[in-house]
């Protein structure tokens, strides 16, 4: 079923934007910047980085802010302007832009496609029936798991966007390529004029937290290395105590650790155990004060490694003597 979207509320900007090659480094750094900057601006409810993938070709960067003036207000700002000449180096043609406006949450862990038609104000009733034609057809379709419809933005953009979800690439392809969409994509023939993207969210079911029905933007790149690392070590090391009585070559162990400390660290170890022992750390509150957010974070780190590394020395050096 199509929602469309009222405005008035929370306000989202996707941005996509293709890297000169050898500057991804310099450009993530650099956009890092301007997302600092970002959340000094009013109504700043967080920012994401999503760097190509097989699925999504451009580095994706996402905003949100509590309203259409707040966000607005940053896009116009003098601030972005002045990040914008000069990180221009970074950049390899200009970026393309689409905000949703009445959202109350980024696109979920799935495939997200997001979808822009310009539409004459005299065709918007034909346009909307046709929607609703392609959003019944695209919804018989496995893995089918929701559209939603914006209307233009004044003073942002002129396009209409619609953004919908599969469970995975395979079945978003199997829409994608089918003679049904074809069909559909024909009988609108006058809403030829669109542009198409797809943002692969597929990992954020590791870091995702919801307060007040507004998930917060993943953690950078080295929080998430050292919270898996805070996970990782103690499930590998119980899953190694737990699987050496049975004196399984190094070859076969591994294959068989590795399969289980995947499953354990998806489905126990970051939601039961990292994710809410280190939440405020890796998703700070937009008004939280970072130092003392930062300094109490990895001060939590340090202490569950000295006690997992103590436990773990007593138990193999003093109480069970590995083979």
């Amino acid at each position: 079923m199509t929602t469309e979207k009222p405005q008035g509320t929370e306000a989202t900007v996707i941005i996509g934007q293709k890297i000169r090659p050898g500057l991804e480094p310099e450009f993530h750094a650099w956009q890092e910047d301007l997302n600092a900057a970002a959340a000094g601006y009013a109504g700043f409810l967080g920012a994401e980085i999503s760097p190509p993938t097989p699925l999504q070709p451009d580095w994706v960067v996402v905003y949100r802010f509590d309203s259409i003036a707040h966000l607005q207000a940053w896009i116009n700002s003098a601030t972005r302007q002045s990040f914008l000449d000069s990180g221009s180096k970074y950049l390899d043609g200009p970026a393309t832009q689409q905000v949703v406006s009445g959202g109350n949450r980024q696109p979920d862990p799935l495939v997200t496609v997001v979808v822009t038609h310009r539409v004459h104000p005299d065709h918007v009733d034909a346009f909307l029936a046709w929607q609703r034609h392609m959003t019944q057809e695209e919804s018989t379709f496995e893995g089918f798991r929701g559209t939603e419809l914006f209307r233009p933005v004044e003073g942002l953009q002129e396009e209409w966007t619609t953004l919908y979800r599969f469970d995975s690439a395979e079945h978003l392809d199997a829409w994608l390529t089918s003679a049904k969409r074809q069909e559909v994509l024909a009988e609108g023939e006058k809403f030829h004029d669109f542009r198409m993207r797809t943002i692969d969210n597929s990992f954020g079911s590791w870091f995702a937290f919801e307060e007040n029905g507004r998930e917060a933007p993943p953690p950078s790149e080295t929080k998430t290395s050292v919270a898996v690392w805070v996970g990782l070590y103690p499930t590998v090391v119980l899953l190694t105590l737990a699987l050496s009585p049975l004196h399984l070559p190094l070859w076969l162990g591994l294959l068989i650790g590795n399969l289980l400390s995947s499953f354990i660290m998806s489905f126990l170890t970051m939601p039961f155990y990292v994710n809410p022992m280190l939440r405020r750390w890796l998703r700070p509150p937009p008004d939280a004060p970072a130092r003392k957010i930062q300094l109490a974070g990895l001060g939590i780190v340090a202490a569950v490694m000295v006690f997992w590394a103590a436990v773990f020395y007593l138990v193999t050096t003093q109480i069970w003597h590995l083979p």
